[in-house]
């Protein structure tokens, strides 16, 4: 970083701490005993996939990996923005082997040198009356932020923001 980095307000990006996502399942037992919120059993890791075959060997990998244990098989999906999303399910709901298979998907793509194509990781909850909530990582940023989506593009914000200080002292979150 340079001076002209400081005058301009640029920052050195945060690498990623995978082992952040290792604090989830605590969050997750403060959010199912104060909010009643409940585990999904699903979460994803959302990347830039560049073209090409060493991608499709590494999804391949993480497919092979995640589906040895017999769970359910891993989806991948697309969005709008071009992101391919991974998603992993396990049944029953079980947060910390979700964490782990997230973890499992996030090394395999550093190590593969796709670190810089993270975008996201995320754990899905939902709560009485089918409300819904994402704990989301930016990988950019090394900190989370609740999501609680209400519609088509609309969320919650005073839900997330209660969220945001249940888990203050659990998660580094976005401020």
């Amino acid at each position: 970083m340079g001076l002209l980095d400081a005058v301009l307000g640029r920052r050195k990006p945060t690498s990623p701490n995978l082992d952040a996502l290792f604090a989830l399942p605590s969050a997750a037992i403060s959010l199912q005993t104060e909010l009643d919120l409940r585990p999904t059993g699903r979460g994803s890791v959302a990347f830039r996939a560049p073209e090409g075959r060493a991608i499709a060997d590494v999804e391949a990998d993480v497919r092979a990996l995640l589906d040895a244990d017999g769970g359910p098989p891993v989806e991948t999906a697309a969005d709008r923005f071009g992101y391919t999303w991974l998603v992993a399910t396990t049944f029953p709901a079980d947060v910390p082997s979700v964490v782990t298979d997230l973890h499992a998907v996030n090394t395999s793509l550093l190590e593969a040198g796709f670190g810089p194509q993270l975008l996201v990781s995320q754990v899905s909850f939902r709560g009485p009356a089918d409300q819904v909530l994402a704990l989301v990582y930016l990988y950019k940023r090394g900190t989370f932020y609740p999501f609680a989506p209400t519609g088509q593009e609309q969320r919650d914000n005073v839900f997330e923001l209660q969220v945001r200080d249940l888990l203050q002292h659990e998660l580094p979150l976005e401020p």
